[in-house]
């Protein structure tokens, strides 16, 4: 069975994968970036199908999106918190979107229960603003 770790570590490998990474959380699973409520209504999706769109959704607009440089900061059998992070061009602004993720993922029965991510919303809201 996988632990919290092991599961971070290939969500962070498979994010260019939507239906990979999505089938690494369980049935109820969330994975949710609150802090982006500033940036529009979705802060995130629950269950494998609203994953994969959400990140499929990601990817349309972001298509270099890929997690890079990923530690390990805490690590317990069933919770791990992790820092990874992105550099990408952004399409529709011509910005690169360089970004650090926090992650803390809380492990149940081997899938993903919570995938909770923070990050900059200043830059995250810089890199994907046709403005300035």
């Amino acid at each position: 069975m996988e632990n919290a770790a092991s599961l971070l570590n290939k969500y962070i490998q498979s994010i260019r994968d939507p239906k990979a990474a999505a089938a690494l959380f369980a049935d109820d699973g969330i994975l949710e970036l609150p802090y982006l409520s500033s940036l529009g209504p979705t802060t995130g999706a629950q269950g494998p199908e609203a994953i994969e769109k959400f990140i499929a959704g990601l990817l349309n607009k972001v298509p270099d999106f890929r997690f890079k440089d990923a530690q390990i900061l805490i690590d317990t059998p069933d919770q791990v918190f992790g820092e990874y992070s992105v550099e990408a061009l952004v399409p529709s602004t011509g910005k690169v979107y360089k970004q650090m993720y926090a992650g803390r993922l809380v492990a149940e029965n081997g899938k993903i229960k919570l995938l909770r991510e923070s990050l900059d919303t200043v830059a995250a809201q810089k890199a994907f603003s046709a403005a300035g």
